[in-house]
């Protein structure tokens, strides 16, 4: 996928959990380490992750990694590679 800057994205889709809330993310790390959409525009935001996977099926994409954030780590400043990361099918 390209973007409409010079940066290429290139993670895997993702879905985005926050603890103690009931909202996912859903979109690409571009390599700027930001969370945008799948067309470069803001990343989705859902109720539910089985609304994220429909999300993603339809827009052919059938996996992506499932990350767990807990605001608790932010705070503590724990690091980002300490966070749960899975790679799920949708």
């Amino acid at each position: 996928m390209q973007s409409s800057s010079n940066s290429t994205t290139i993670s895997p889709p993702m879905i985005i959990g926050v603890a103690n809330t009931n909202h996912y993310l859903v979109g690409i790390v571009d390599l700027n380490n930001n969370l945008v959409g799948l067309r470069q525009d803001s990343a989705e935001v859902v109720g539910s992750i089985v609304e994220a996977k429909a999300y993603l099926r339809g827009n052919n994409i059938f996996s992506a990694l499932l990350e767990l954030d807990c605001t608790i780590d932010d705070m503590c400043g724990q690091s980002k590679s300490n966070r749960y990361r899975q790679r799920i099918l949708c």
